[in-house]
């Protein structure tokens, strides 16, 4: 058994790496799909906030990369892993996974030709992936300016979205319920851009003008289609959603005149003032801005 596992891992690895090459950031996964590294601070009493930033791994998607080795870290930090996660939203690809079901009854291929017929768009070749069960993954890249939120069944019954905070079962990978595969004819493509009418689907809608506040400045209201993805935020991806929104906000100038009111989004979905700012706070560190 266990050099049935060392051989899965080995190859997996082999996979995780093609992926990292072709510029897709990966994690090791376990045979249920999560993470295959504990966090490292699970035996705290407190919840941690901790995204990476201790320099241990076991922080999820947060420790998604496409170096080599740190890729073979992470690989050897989880031998038992039998599969790989290839995280959304990232450059240089900006990813976005869109995951057709077809258990339950649910029958999510016809689902998307009804919208793609009501929206004119169509689904360009590109990457596609068969899940164990007989579903699909279909791969597009999405513009670096857009943050599509994770969804499931908000598209449509059966089609569940994969984007910023999010990741991909990468194709190689075997869980318990079976393998993960390229369709053939599609894996050695690239992620093919996203359509525009799709894209307004996936994405938050802008926020309300209200002309009766003081007008914000210039770069602030650049960074609200960030606010409105932390408002978007269900229980369980309040706290993920905001550390990404921070970052990106950091990373684009606007860190410091946007974390009142990603803060303040951070509130209404949940969050205490406490957890917000401490998120905020880890993000700056993150990307060197405190």
């Amino acid at each position: 058994m266990a050099t049935i596992d060392r051989h899965a891992t080995a190859l997996v690895l082999a996979h995780a790496l093609s992926a990292a090459e072709r510029g897709l950031a990966v994690i090791p996964l376990s045979r249920t799909k999560l993470p295959a590294l504990r966090s490292p601070h699970h035996e705290q009493p407190e919840p941690s906030f901790c995204h990476g930033e201790c320099g241990r791994p076991g922080h999820g998607v947060y420790d998604a990369s496409t170096d080599s080795r740190r890729i073979r870290e992470l690989f050897a930090a989880a031998p038992w892993a039998t599969g790989y996660g290839i995280a959304c939203g990232l450059p240089p690809h900006h990813l976005i996974g869109i995951d057709l079901d077809t258990k339950s009854g649910t029958d999510a291929p016809a689902a998307l030709r009804e919208l793609a017929l009501r929206h004119l768009f169509t689904i360009p070749a590109t990457v596609v992936v068969a899940t164990p069960s007989g579903g699909r993954h279909i791969w597009l890249a999405g513009p670096p300016d857009a943050v599509v939120p994770n969804s499931a069944g908000r598209l449509a019954p059966g089609i569940d979205i994969r984007g910023a905070g999010g990741y991909l079962v990468g194709p190689g990978s075997r869980t318990e319920h079976g393998v993960y595969s390229a369709v053939p004819g599609t894996a050695h493509l690239p992620p093919a851009s996203c359509p525009t009418a799709l894209l307004r689907l996936l994405t938050p809608p802008p926020r309300a003008h209200h002309p009766t506040l003081p007008q914000m400045p210039a770069p602030v209201q650049r960074g609200q289609g960030l606010v409105q993805f932390v408002l978007a935020a269900y229980e369980g991806q309040r706290n993920t959603r905001l550390f990404w929104a921070a970052c990106r906000a950091y990373e684009n100038g606007i860190g410091e005149l946007l974390a009142d009111e990603l803060a303040a989004a951070a509130l209404r979905v949940g969050l205490t003032e406490r957890e917000a700012r401490s998120t905020i706070a880890s993000a700056a560190r993150l990307t060197g801005h405190a």
